[in-house]
C-alpha cells in the first residue's frame, strides 16, 4: 500500500475529490519528501502570491494550514486569511498551530470544499491552493477554479501550486510506488491552460525545488 492511501482520510459527503488524513503522518511525511527545504519551498510560494500586507487571502484545500500560516505572515497583523478543507482532522490540527505569530494575520478554518465555496463573491483580495487539484476528479477541477474566480474581487491574484512528477523514469517509479498514481502522473505541463480556460488572466509560471510547479494568474478587472 503507498503512503498515499495510507493518508487519505474519510469520504466527505460533498465531494467525490480525496481528502488526507492523519494530520501528524501527512506533517511527517512533507517534511520527509522536501528534504528539509519545506518552510523555505513554501515562503517563497507566499512571495509569489503577490499578497500584500492587509489582503483579505483564501486558500483552498489549506489542509494542515501550512501555506495558510505562511500567508498569514506575508499580509500582516492587519490582514486576514481563510483556510478551506473538507476534512475536520487537518482542520483541527491546523486550528491548534494558530496564525504563525504576533506579526502575522489571524487565521480562521472552516469545513469546506473546492468546487463549491460557501463564500460571497468578490471577498478575497488573493487566493491560492496548493497541492489541491489534483485530489479532484478531472472533470471537477474547472469547476474549483471558477469558484476561485467568483470569491476573488475584480484585478485580484491567485496562485496554483501543483506537484511536479520527477521527469525521469526511476524517479516517477518511487513517487508512484510511494505516494500513488494521481501525483505521479499529474500533467502539471497543462496547469496554465487550466487556469486561463476558467477566464484568469496568466500572469506567470515556474518550479520550486524540489517538487512544485506553480501559475501566477489574476481576475481580470472589472469591464474587461
Amino acid at each position: 500500500m503507498s503512503l498515499g492511501r495510507l493518508m487519505q482520510g474519510k469520504p466527505h459527503a460533498d465531494t467525490p475529490g480525496v481528502t488526507i488524513g492523519p494530520a501528524r503522518a501527512y506533517e511527517l511525511c512533507a517534511e520527509v519528501c522536501f528534504g528539509g527545504r519545506r518552510r523555505r519551498a513554501f515562503t517563497e510560494l507566499a512571495a509569489l502570491s503577490g499578497a500584500r500586507p492587509g489582503d483579505r487571502v483564501l486558500d483552498v484545500g489549506c489542509g494542515t494550514g501550512y501555506l495558510t500560516r505562511r500567508m498569514a505572515a506575508r499580509t500582516g497583523p492587519e490582514g486576514e486569511v481563510t483556510g478551506v478543507d473538507p476534512s475536520p482532522t487537518v482542520l483541527a490540527h491546523a486550528r491548534c498551530k494558530g496564525s504563525g505569530g504576533r506579526d502575522a494575520a489571524p487565521c480562521v478554518y472552516r469545513e469546506g470544499v473546492a468546487e463549491a465555496l460557501d463564500l460571497p463573491d468578490a471577498s478575497f483580495d488573493t487566493v491560492v491552493t496548493s497541492l489541491m487539484l489534483h485530489h479532484l476528479p478531472e472533470d471537477l477541477r474547472p469547476k474549483a477554479l471558477r469558484e476561485m474566480r467568483r470569491v476573488l474581487r475584480p484585478g485580484g491574484r491567485l496562485l496554483v501550486v501543483e506537484f511536479r512528477p520527477p521527469r525521469g523514469a526511476v524517479g516517477r517509479h518511487l513517487v508512484l510506488a510511494g505516494l500513488g498514481h494521481a501525483m505521479a502522473h499529474h500533467r502539471v505541463d497543462l496547469l496554465e491552460t487550466l487556469v486561463e480556460d476558467q477566464g484568469f488572466d496568466v500572469r506567470g509560471s515556474g518550479d520550486v525545488r524540489p517538487w512544485l510547479r506553480y501559475v501566477q494568474a489574476a481576475r481580470p478587472p472589472a469591464g474587461d
